[in-house]
């Protein structure tokens, strides 16, 4: 009977989360206050659902349900970003939600030179970055000080 030994070396072990660059605490803070943006428009677009839907109509079909999902979607949307909970779902449909409503409603190409043409590219620009930062957070995800933080698996270098 022959006996064989393995000998393993222990490599140092490094956190990937760590070693991307990923810190958790400006994380944390980035996701709290990217969301409060459309928690507030969502509480706000549900009480007033009639103007919301006024807006919409000048736009779009279907108003009175595109008023109600908007609302819905912003509200409910930003709460589970601040709470890291299904972040990288909800930052994905966020950032939908933003690129669309940008196109529909800060269309300034279609606007003549002016007050009114600025004001609605610095809007739809505005629109781009915020899309730009739930796609990293999305990227991402929400990090360890979140509902989803514990399920964030700690994977090792070397291991």
């Amino acid at each position: 009977m022959t006996t064989t030994t393995v000998t393993t070396i222990d490599a140092p072990r490094t956190d990937v989360r760590a070693a991307a660059g990923v810190n958790d605490a400006p994380l944390t803070i980035g996701r709290v206050f990217i969301a409060l943006i459309f928690v507030s428009s969502g509480v706000e677009k549900f009480m007033g659902l009639e103007a919301t839907a006024a807006e919409i109509a000048a736009k779009l079909p279907y108003p009175n349900v595109l008023a109600v999902l908007t609302a819905s979607l912003e509200t409910v949307g930003g709460l589970l970003i601040i709470v890291g909970w299904q972040t990288r779902i909800a930052a994905l449909a966020l950032a939908l939600f933003t690129v669309v409503a940008g196109y529909f409603f800060h269309d300034f190409w279609h606007l003549p030179e002016g007050a009114k043409h600025t004001d609605m590219m610095i809007h739809f620009m505005k629109n781009v970055s915020i899309f730009g930062g739930f796609l990293m957070l999305a990227a991402v995800g929400a990090g360890r000080y979140s509902l989803d933080g514990p399920c964030i698996q700690h994977r090792q270098f070397g291991r």
